[in-house]
């Protein structure tokens, strides 16, 4: 990679063109941190520097290259360790150009410059240690490339010569212990001028008996003060101790002058180059090892994880064997229950009924988390996944917020899904979680079916997960408007129950609320012959 091409390095984006095209507005999806919240993609991934809707991507090209960036991290531990090690360099580099903007351009901000060396220096020697290790294991097009670029940075004649001409100028200025300043009195004795006399490689010793008995060293020369040395701070008001410090930088400013500015020049030419693409890399360095991380907890748990099978977004394709939701998972000791999860030329749009707590939301949020995971191009909760990137994810979740003074529970719920019917289109994908539960079951039905029918037209994919089992009786007839009108199929899931207990697998079948109704009777003792035998036995 030519330098003049370092700007647009990036580990999760194959060029600088991709990345700016992902800058743009209408280039990435609409996946907002609300939605992220409600499925709870923020809980299992959170970022403290940047939103983790900023990494969500529509490209299959930017979707691959993250794929292999995060296949090295994972076959590669010591990437991690090396990435987090750096990471508190870049933030004291950031810290001392704050500084240097602060300072407005005085002398200090020479010395500042020698430091932002030093950490430059550094961040190269963290990063060529860490990675020319384990170049020949590296396979990402992004940690290749940063390997390669760090190791010829670290090889130059350029950055050897920087290290030596560190070495000079830090030695001569970490040399000096003091300064000698010279001031001129009037005939009251007040100071009129002062100057700098020299540049000292020794402190100044106190003239005082006492201190010269604790030290036993009665000599007296040119470092031997003939009063005793008062701390710098004592008893100086704020005006005092910057004319002191104005003093000390305008002596480093007299005798290192030269040296300073012309150092400046090589920060400004060659470090600042080199250092800004670093610097840009710190968030997507967080994102990476976070994602890391959680792709990690999930292996530790001994869940599946697999590289997406990427199809076309026109295609809206989602084929899920074995996904269940990473946020559960990590949560519970228990084993992990996966479903199988398909929307096909059958079914774009699914209604899913079943028990309260029969993991209804669970696959809802097992869909959602899923789609999430492969737009920002980690490994996929799943045994195997065929999957379209989406444009947009809506969610319309139950919030447990009071009637509203101006539309009543029902009219906000109302209100949200006419904003996502006024946005969505047939590549978004909608995630419905009891939606209109603030509302009879027959009006909540209908209101549904509408719904239903609105999205089959646009062709989005769809899950709706709900308690209302009377919805299941529309749906022929919705899915005969559709076929008349050219729009997509909804089709039924059951949450099933198995042996009178919750199963948490998710079947395609049509409802039957009854059944439903029977399994918790008899779980609970409450069917009629249950309740005629406890009314014998208590005889």
């Amino acid at each position: 990679m030519a330098t003049a091409k370092l700007s647009d390095f990036s580990i999760l984006y194959p060029n600088g063109e991709s990345m700016r095209a992902h800058l743009e507005l209408g280039k990435r999806p609409m996946i907002d941190m609300f939605a992220l919240d409600e499925i709870g993609m923020t809980e299992i991934l959170e970022l403290k520097n940047s939103d983790l809707s900023d990494y969500l991507t529509y490209d299959p090209e930017v979707i691959r290259y993250r794929t292999q960036t995060f296949a090295d991290m994972l076959a590669n531990p010591s990437l991690a360790k090396t990435l987090n090690k750096l990471m508190p360099i870049l933030w004291d580099i950031l810290e001392l150009r704050r500084l240097e903007a602060d300072a407005g351009g005085d002398t200090n901000t020479y010395l500042l410059s020698i430091s932002e060396i030093e950490l430059y220096i550094s961040s190269i020697e963290v990063l060529n240690s860490g990675l020319s290790g384990i170049r020949a294991s590296l396979k990402s097009p992004a940690f290749t490339v940063l390997a390669d670029r760090i190791a010829e940075l670290a090889e130059s004649e350029y950055y050897k010569e920087l290290n030596v001409k560190l070495n000079e100028l830090t030695k001569r200025v970490r040399e000096i212990r003091s300064v000698t300043i010279g001031v001129n009195l009037d005939a009251q004795l007040r100071p009129t001028s002062a100057g700098v006399l020299s540049i000292n490689p020794e402190v100044f010793r106190s003239g005082d008996v006492i201190d010269k008995i604790l030290r036993l060293n009665f000599k007296d020369d040119e470092y031997t003060c003939i009063a005793e040395l008062v701390p710098f701070s004592k008893k100086q008001n704020e005006n005092q101790k910057t004319a002191l410090s104005l003093a000390f930088y305008s002596a480093i400013n007299d005798v290192y002058k030269a040296s300073l500015r012309s150092w400046k020049k090589i920060v400004q030419s060659y470090v600042l180059d080199n250092t800004e693409f670093l610097l840009n890399l710190m968030p997507e360095i967080e994102f990476v090892v976070k994602g890391t991380e959680l792709l990690r907890r999930l292996y530790a748990k001994g869940c599946a994880l697999s590289l997406p099978i990427i199809k076309p977004a026109s295609e809206r394709v989602f084929r899920a064997e074995k996904i269940y939701n990473p946020a559960v998972a990590l949560k519970i000791d228990d084993e992990i229950v996966d479903n199988d999860l398909i929307f096909d030329e059958n079914a774009s749009i699914y209604v899913l009924t079943g028990p309260n707590r029969g993991g209804k939301s669970v696959i809802t949020c097992a869909l959602g988390i899923t789609q999430v995971m492969f737009q920002l191009g980690l490994y996929v909760p799943c045994q195997r996944l065929e999957i379209s990137p989406i444009d947009a994810l809506y969610t319309h979740f139950p919030t447990g917020a009071d009637d509203t003074i101006d539309k009543g529970r029902l009219g906000e719920e109302c209100a949200r899904l006419e904003e996502i019917l006024d946005n969505i289109t047939s590549e978004s994908l909608v995630l419905l979680d009891e939606s209109l539960s603030s509302t009879g079951s027959y009006e909540a039905s209908y209101i549904a079916a509408e719904v239903l029918a609105g999205l089959a037209q646009i062709g989005c994919r769809c899950l709706f997960s709900t308690h209302l089992h009377e919805l299941a009786a529309e749906i022929d007839g919705i899915n005969e408007k559709s076929r008349e009108n050219g729009g997509v199929m909804i089709d039924t899931l059951v949450a099933g129950i198995e042996e009178g207990r919750r199963s948490f697998k998710i079947r395609r079948a049509k409802p039957d609320g009854k059944s439903y109704a029977r399994d918790i009777a008899e779980r609970y003792g409450l069917t009629y012959e249950k309740i005629i035998k406890k009314i014998g036995d208590r005889k």
